[in-house]
């Protein structure tokens, strides 16, 4: 196992996936919350934090897995964020008998058509490489991070996205990521775990979209967060601790207390 990861409490065991453009650290505020019930395990994704950049095309998925067999972890909840999200989703789906519950929040999703608006911006993105600095800048100017560039995690935020922008042009050797087949998309009512989708009020269109089709997992509860952007972990990271540890209380009657959409 190369991949950086840390364990922190005791109890039944949640492991925590972070998105790209950002590390591990972005669960600092979850952690310790978490951490009063659980065993939480936090790592770096392949080319992110001190986790080594990828050389070859990435598995993410194979990755998580190795992960929990190297820790010795048979049945686990998933709380993945974003891109982690969509990782999150895919193990499920593959892997079905090592996860106990599913949290996504802001997910990705494989297989998903994204809008013009959200494809628009990732293609202007991407006109500004190799240029680190334009790059993150104009990352950073996104509507979906409005609220935690005016927050006091902004520091944060800017270093770990500085970071990654940093080693995705000067370490990674690959940009290939093998998902699972057929796309995930196509499987969402094979999901049979219960099933908790979190998402902020101030997100791209395409969030609406996903959630709707979240909607065909049979055990899905949804939880709305009003005023919150894409990085729920990072500024709302005590809702976020409030919903999961409700939602882990009792699956079979904590969905009156979402917000259905």
């Amino acid at each position: 196992m190369n991949l950086s990861y840390t364990t922190y409490g005791s109890g039944p065991v949640i492991v925590l996936i972070h998105p790209g453009g950002v590390d591990s650290r972005e669960w600092q505020g979850l952690v310790p919350l978490l951490a009063k019930t659980h065993q939480v395990v936090i790592f770096d994704a392949r080319g992110t934090g001190r986790s080594p950049a990828p050389q070859e095309p990435m598995q993410p998925v194979k990755d998580v897995l190795e992960l929990l067999d190297h820790l010795k972890l048979d049945r686990v909840t998933l709380v993945g964020h974003s891109m982690g999200g969509e990782l999150a989703t895919n193990l499920t789906l593959s892997y079905p008998e090592r996860v106990d519950r599913l949290i996504v929040v802001a997910p990705a999703l494989t297989g998903f058509s994204f809008s013009d608006t959200y494809t628009g911006w990732m293609q202007e993105l991407n006109s500004f490489a190799p240029d680190i600095e334009k790059m993150t800048r104009f990352s950073l100017d996104a509507a979906i991070y409005k609220n935690v560039m005016a927050s006091d995690y902004r520091d944060l935020f800017i270093d770990m996205h500085t970071q990654y922008f940093k080693r995705v042009f000067t370490e990674w050797r690959s940009f290939e990521v093998i998902w699972p087949q057929p796309p995930a998309i196509e499987r969402l009512e094979n999901i049979k775990v219960p099933t908790l989708f979190v998402y902020g009020s101030d997100e791209w269109s395409d969030m609406s979209d996903i959630a709707a089709e979240f909607k065909r997992v049979p055990k899905i509860s949804f939880a709305k967060l009003e005023g919150a952007d894409h990085m729920i972990p990072l500024t709302h990271f005590k809702e976020l601790s409030s919903h999961i540890h409700s939602f882990l209380h009792d699956h079979f009657t904590h969905s009156a207390a979402y917000q259905q959409e």
